[in-house]
């Protein structure tokens, strides 16, 4: 964490390779691209100023979870890492409304993905996908590889794309998979066109690396990006 108070002694640190759970997944679902009427770094001072959950928080919470998230990591232990990453994510976003003025960074889409995910994880009896949220409304999924693809038919049912079904699902590619009448009964959502955007699959990667070959700097000598070809 560091003691400066200009913050520049706190360091992340990896705490396991990115091949040690390499059944991990995120799905980024995209619900807008339009400016937050809050920046981050604005209502983070804003919250430090303001919220007495703020301090309450960083002092008796995030310590004991830091290190339960780094045990559940190391353990690939999904249901302890997917409950934490929702409950801390919840968390964080009381500390925002906590705020004055509050803020809210969710929208009514962000709430409905929240519902898909507790009533998906009801379902299967076990929590099998895991929501979290930035400062703004876009969710971004944990879940296993074998979970994606019923998990992503279940979004294309609850928010069906308007236009661009072709291109709706980005990133690594992802096989149609069934979903049984059972879970769209479940999952008790009138469909919602349009209010996801698209998504994007990916999966756990490299932190940040030193790029000595020049060709390979998206910058250039001027420190800005290099123009396209």
């Amino acid at each position: 964490m560091g003691e400066q108070a200009d913050g520049k002694d706190s360091v992340a640190r990896q705490v396991a390779p990115e091949l040690h759970w390499p059944e991990l997944r995120v799905l980024i679902l995209v619900v807008s691209a339009e400016k937050k009427l809050t920046g981050s770094t604005v209502g983070m001072q804003t919250s430090v100023e303001t919220s007495p959950l703020l301090r309450f928080r960083a002092e008796a919470v995030v310590p004991a979870r830091m290190a339960e998230m780094i045990r559940y990591v190391k353990e690939r232990n999904f249901q302890g890492f997917g409950e934490l990453t929702m409950k801390d994510s919840n968390q964080f976003h009381a500390t925002c409304l906590d705020t004055f003025p509050p803020i809210s960074y969710l929208n009514d889409t962000s709430r409905r993905i929240i519902h898909l995910v507790h009533r998906f994880n009801a379902h299967h009896g076990q929590t099998k996908v895991a929501y979290t949220f930035d400062a703004g409304p876009n969710a971004v999924i944990f879940t296993l590889d074998d979970t994606v693809a019923e998990f992503v038919a279940a979004v294309r049912h609850s928010f069906p794309p308007e236009s661009n079904g072709d291109k709706f699902l980005k990133g690594l590619p992802v096989k149609p998979g069934p979903l049984s009448d059972e879970l769209k009964a479940a999952l008790g959502m009138d469909p919602t066109p349009g209010g996801i955007k698209y998504i994007i699959a990916t999966q756990v990667g490299p932190g940040p690396q030193i790029l000595d070959h020049p060709h390979a700097h998206l910058l250039g000598p001027d420190s800005l990006p290099k123009p396209t070809v």
